[in-house]
């Protein structure tokens, strides 16, 4: 039994070389790692890696985050600027005994020591992108953040392991050294190979007040199925959210059990990429309803053509 997890259309592409290396007998975590960097690397996706939209002063800060199963290894690393794949930064770290979560010039330090690329991951069109929207910030006195996809993985290999992965750049416009939830445990992300794993993407700002990954991981192994644990989660917290604050930023978490079976829920429109043992790479659709569950189809080629024409594939 094999599976991986992904969110957004992004991650089509990496699940797709994932589920075969799974398929293959490869470690799980080798699969995410490798599924990560191909999104990663392609300067097409505004919100991970190369082509990551900025901060507000015009730098690229990224946030990545590897968690291993069995061992509960966790490495991290955020507001890392000039590493072409924070990812496997990350996942080095997790098998540091001290110092695995690492920030800034130390996280970027980390990396150079230890040979990873380093490249300027600001292109010329998320440049571009970026005075624009400092111009209409200025001009019009907006609101200046927008973009906060993540990617995230949860995966299952054929060995019964299981691990997770996050790379994210954040909040376009974020202020320097802003950090979301992507590269914090319990909140971005969390995975045990006996239970399960999730991880999140959105407003990090409000899925940190939740460590919704732990809560879904938790109620997993309570006996509840992912996806009854990921509207448990969700939707509770999305309500005392709101109760307390009138509002809610938008976050959809992901989850997959050591069965192979998985859940989604979400208060906006998300989607995200499913393979398996039983079924091929996957995109899908997954919209909340009234009634506090989810409502999960398989998108149309109407949907992905529409995708197609956005010079961004989220």
């Amino acid at each position: 039994m094999w599976g991986i997890i992904a969110t957004w259309r992004m991650a089509f592409d990496g699940v797709t070389v994932a589920s075969q290396l799974l398929k293959e007998g490869i470690a799980v975590g080798d699969a995410i790692e490798l599924a990560i960097r191909l999104i990663e690397d392609n300067p097409l996706y505004k919100s991970v890696g190369y082509g990551g939209l900025p901060n507000i002063q015009g730098t690229v800060q990224l946030d990545a985050a590897y968690m291993d199963g069995d061992t509960y290894q966790i490495g991290s690393v955020a507001g890392i600027s000039d590493v072409k794949n924070p990812i496997s930064v990350a996942k080095q770290l997790s098998k540091e005994r001290f110092n695995s979560f690492l920030v800034g010039e130390g996280a970027r330090d980390y990396a150079v020591l230890h040979g990873f690329d380093i490249q300027n991951m600001l292109t010329d069109r998320a440049k571009s992108e970026w005075e624009k929207r400092l111009k209409e910030v200025q001009k019009n006195k907006l609101n200046p953040y927008d973009g906060h996809d993540t990617v995230g993985m949860v995966g299952l290999d054929v060995s019964g392991s299981m691990a997770t992965g996050t790379s994210s750049s954040g909040l376009f416009m974020k202020q320097a050294g802003r950090i979301g939830d992507s590269p914090l445990s319990g909140s971005g992300f969390y995975v045990d190979s006996d239970i399960g794993g999730a991880t999140a993407t959105g407003l990090g700002e409000d899925l940190m007040k939740g460590c919704l990954s732990y809560e879904i991981v938790r109620l997993m192994k309570d006996g509840y199925s992912p996806q009854a644990a990921c509207n448990q989660a969700v939707y509770d917290f999305a309500d005392r959210l709101t109760k307390r604050n009138e509002t809610a930023g938008a976050f959809s978490l992901i989850a997959m059990n050591r069965h192979g079976e998985w859940g989604v829920a979400t208060n906006v429109e998300f989607a995200f990429v499913v393979a398996t043992e039983k079924q091929k790479p996957t995109v899908y659709v997954a919209t909340p309803t009234k009634d506090k569950q989810t409502t999960i189809e398989k998108v149309t080629e109407e949907w992905l053509e529409q995708q197609r024409k956005h010079a961004t594939i989220d």
